[in-house]
């Protein structure tokens, strides 16, 4: 690229990372062995590979590999138990369970063992014996939502995103989905298994026709109404594309599976005289969408090339006889309709396709959507790509298939449409690397493909498509696509491969503007998504870092707060609406008096009544309260830089009002069980810790409650928080545990060399020093969440989350009912909404 003088910045495609085995294992070279791989929209990946290891000849081809996007080297190696190869990988709705199936009709449902990502184990199966499965996917459960390019600019998220009707494959009484999956297999056989509320199977097998023959290729499509549409086919290119209605209902507990033709399609090359035998095997069947029943893609493949067609299903005036045409028509009688399948587009002769990968991105492809795609420039979710045999992917428009973008491989270069041809490169002996499996990340930003060596290639794609953008429109489609990541609550990993350092200000400030623009009930929803969203931003850049601090204990002190509010219970049953801790928010907000006694005289202390050990058990997380007041307080005088810890909550009036409600709690249980109040080691003996805290927090409060006009703090507050270090022994304020994952590493365009199962080998990173920011390495280690100090050296097994890094240990040493509710609250996920992942006691 450099020697065309071009800019790499506005390529289109790049390599991220590239991820291979420490010892490359042997390909198999076998063309008949599929190799499959798939991105859950919580950013796993799993992928098999049809490979065998160098040294024990050991068949790895029954193995699925899991992975997080952040952490590739950890890679999970699940064994499967397949007796063949395994077909197809399916990730469910919520990416948190995967579908697995092979060439002996074997289906295995796989589900996290104690929700962790690199722990897994098989909780349900099926099984068609003998017939291999060639199509597998999850039942629908019937939501489905609309990004809506055109109101990109609007200020309401329900403009942008809005909720399609859709009717899930089969529902339960009052309407909820019933969880399931469907599979087709190549004797043309159709199977379903229920899973029922009580945890049982429920299973059943139909012929998708009368007449069944043999089914090569097949894939599987959702309508509105609540039915599945399979499109199959023999694998020549010669024979028809067979489509088929299948309708699943449950009949006196029994599953019920019927099925009807639908029209079917020939491929036009086959009808050509010049390609007429030119590509004999059709190679890839895919609908464009799972909700879009109505648009086709095929792929018919030669040893030397193939071409790629797009059909589209469309109502079509039915022709009538010429001797009806004179008969007198009746009144309101419609032209009778059919529907016909018509080809949208084709390509020219391709060389050969090795992977095909769609779009996840559920943007509307009308004609009006297209003008609006051009117009506005936003390009994610247009287009498709395609990987060839020569090692180089392009990407096509996922409806008129003319070329976006090439990319030559890891080895060569990016080239924008419309640029001279790359420059040759020569080519080392042996067989091409190329990809055998290709998937879209979720928001259409990233690639990735597993070759047939078994490498994991991660590649950005541009936002942009090899467009130049100006600054602002660029900005303003990473937002969008972050906006829609926050209302999904889909993970924004690949988003953020596009935000370069640069860009995180600006993008938290348009973030913040935009969430403050939507109501108050779904600010209220997303009220902790968009503080990690902001913490993962500000990892990105240096100069934010200390901000991620900051919205790490944000996040922290709203999880704390609910949950000491939740305590609380009216001391007499026909209570008005509010709760106690609606009217203990309310009361403090009122009450501007700076002495926390007065305070407490308005409240009524009977609906603040706990036994003893809920309050003393507690005590962690009260202690990281009073702690995180006394940390902001002594280091007021010397934060005017945006670069330390603490500095985003001098101006966050709600973030302030909260301590200050829980200074208020914590002082009325300090009178019932006085073991529960933090500690504070104070050099003067009749120093009551809390009353000065509480009186300097009141007097910051006053200065920034009124966030449209915050004051700075008078010089008598800043004097008087200059001498607390003298008063009270100020602790060191744990923050952020290692940020390990690869994001921060990607941001240079330099690929990353990575080997699984080597955590340690990043670029510039010694494996004995800690890549911390806050933190000496000889400090002592934290359980984020118990607030708790494990040690420099921890023995303890503990889980880190795969988005911020928080760790925690993995068993609780807490007996009490208080605090294991604490703890249950993230059982499934992190603060910051992140999976968790096991790390051994080595790595802590």
């Amino acid at each position: 690229v450099s020697k065309r003088g071009k800019n790499l910045t506005h390529c289109m495609m790049e390599i991220a990372y590239v991820c291979e085995w420490e010892k490359r294992p042997k390909s198999n070279h076998c063309p008949s062995i599929p190799l499959v791989c798939a991105w859950s929209c919580r950013n796993l990946i799993a992928f098999t590979t049809d490979l065998k290891n160098e040294e024990d000849d050991k068949d790895l081809s029954h193995m699925i590999h899991v992975i997080d996007t952040d952490h590739p080297w950890d890679v999970n190696s699940i064994n499967s138990g397949h007796t063949e190869v395994i077909s197809c990988l399916e990730w469910d709705q919520s990416g948190s369970r995967l579908l697995s199936a092979d060439g002996d009709g074997q289906i295995k449902c796989w589900g996290m063992t104690e929700h962790l990502v690199n722990s897994w184990e098989c909780t349900q199966s099926s099984s068609v014996d003998g017939d291999p499965i060639v199509a597998l996917s999850w039942l629908h459960n019937g939501v489905k939502l609309a990004l809506h390019v055109e109101k990109s600019g609007s200020t309401n998220f329900g403009e942008k995103f809005s909720r399609v009707k859709f009717s899930p494959s089969l529902t339960l009484f009052g309407g909820k989905p019933m969880e399931g999956w469907l599979a087709v297999t190549v004797s043309g056989l159709v199977t379903v298994s229920l899973l029922k509320p009580n945890g049982t199977l429920l299973t059943a097998s139909e012929s998708l026709c009368r007449l069944r023959g043999r089914v090569a290729l097949a894939d599987i499509a959702f309508t509105g109404g609540g039915n599945i549409v399979v499109a199959a086919t023999d694998g020549s290119s010669s024979s028809p594309v067979q489509f088929y209605k299948v309708c699943v209902s449950v009949v006196n507990e029994k599953c019920r599976i019927d099925t009807e033709l639908l029209p079917s399609l020939f491929m036009r090359c086959t009808t050509d005289p010049v390609r007429r035998d030119k590509y004999p095997a059709v190679t890839h069947l895919k609908f464009l969408t799972r909700e879009n029943s109505e648009q086709v893609l095929l792929c018919a493949s030669s040893q030397m090339g193939s071409i790629v067609e797009c059909w589209s299903l469309r109502k079509e005036g039915l022709p009538v006889n010429n001797i009806f045409q004179h008969r007198s028509p009746v009144v309101g009688e419609k032209q009778p309709m059919i529907l016909k399948w018509r080809i949208l587009s084709a390509t020219n002769d391709l060389d050969r396709v090795s992977a095909v990968a769609l779009p996840k991105l559920p943007i509307s492809i009308s004609n009006t959507d297209l003008k609006v795609a051009s117009d506005t420039k936003f390009f994610p979710g247009l287009g498709l790509a395609l990987a060839f045999h020569d090692g180089s992917i392009q990407i096509l428009h996922r409806l008129s298939l003319h070329t976006m973008g090439v990319f030559y491989g890891s080895s060569g270069s990016s080239q924008r449409v419309g640029e001279e041809p790359a420059i040759k490169r020569q080519r080392a002996g042996g067989p091409t690397l190329h990809f055998k499996a290709l998937q879209f990340s979720w928001t259409s930003l990233a690639l990735v493909g597993v070759d047939n060596h078994g490498k994991l290639h991660m590649i950005r794609v541009s936002p942009s498509m090899g467009q130049l953008l100006d600054m602002n429109t660029l900005l303003r489609h990473l937002l969008f696509l972050l906006e829609y990541c926050m209302v999904t609550g889909y993970d924004w990993w690949d988003v953020l491969l596009h935000a370069q350092p640069s860009m995180v200000h600006n993008l938290l400030e348009k973030l913040h503007e935009e969430y403050m623009r939507q109501n108050q009930a779904l600010q209220q929803v997303l009220s902790t998504r968009i503080v990690a969203v902001k913490a993962s931003l500000c990892k990105l850049s240096s100069a934010t870092a200390a901000r991620a601090c900051d919205f790490h204990a944000k996040l922290l002190l709203i999880a704390i707060s609910s949950t000491l509010k939740s305590l609380l219970r009216p001391h007499v049953l026909n209570t008005p609406d509010k709760s106690p801790g609606d009217r203990l928010s309310e009361i403090c907000a009122k009450n501007t008096d700076t002495d926390i006694d007065k305070v407490m005289i308005n409240l009524k202390t009977e609906e603040f009544v706990l036994d003893g050990p809920p309050l003393q058990s507690l005590q962690q997380l009260i202690q990281w309260v009073g702690d995180f007041v006394l940390y902001l307080l002594a280091n007021l005088p010397n934060q005017g830089s945006i670069v330390r810890p603490g500095f985003g909550f001098l101006r966050d009036g709600a973030s302030l009002g909260m301590l200050r409600e829980m200074l208020v709690m914590i002082r009325i249980w300090g009178l019932l069980k006085p073991g529960c109040l933090p500690i504070y080691t104070a050099t003067s003996d009749n120093q009551d810790s809390m009353f000065l805290l509480f009186r300097l927090l009141t007097k910051l409060w006053l200065c920034s409650r009124d966030e449209s006009h915050p004051q700075d703090p008078d010089e008598t507050l800043i004097d008087e928080c200059c001498l607390l270090p003298s008063q009270l022994l100020v602790p060191s304020m744990d923050w952020l545990p290692i940020n390990d994952g690869v994001i921060t590493k990607v941001q240079s365009k330099h690929p990353l060399r990575l080997q699984f199962g080597k955590p340690y080998t990043l670029p510039g990173v010694n494996p004995n020093t800690q890549v911390e920011v806050f933190r000496s390495p000889a400090s002592q280690r934290m359980d984020h969440l118990r607030c708790l100090h494990l040690g420099i050296s921890p023995t303890e097994d503990s889980k880190a989350c795969t988005r911020c890094g928080c760790v925690t240990m993995l068993r609780s040493p807490n007996k009490t009912n208080a605090m294991r509710q604490w703890e249950q609250r993230w059982i499934k996920n992190c603060l910051c909404g992140g999976l968790w992942r096991r790390i051994p006691s080595t790595l802590t």
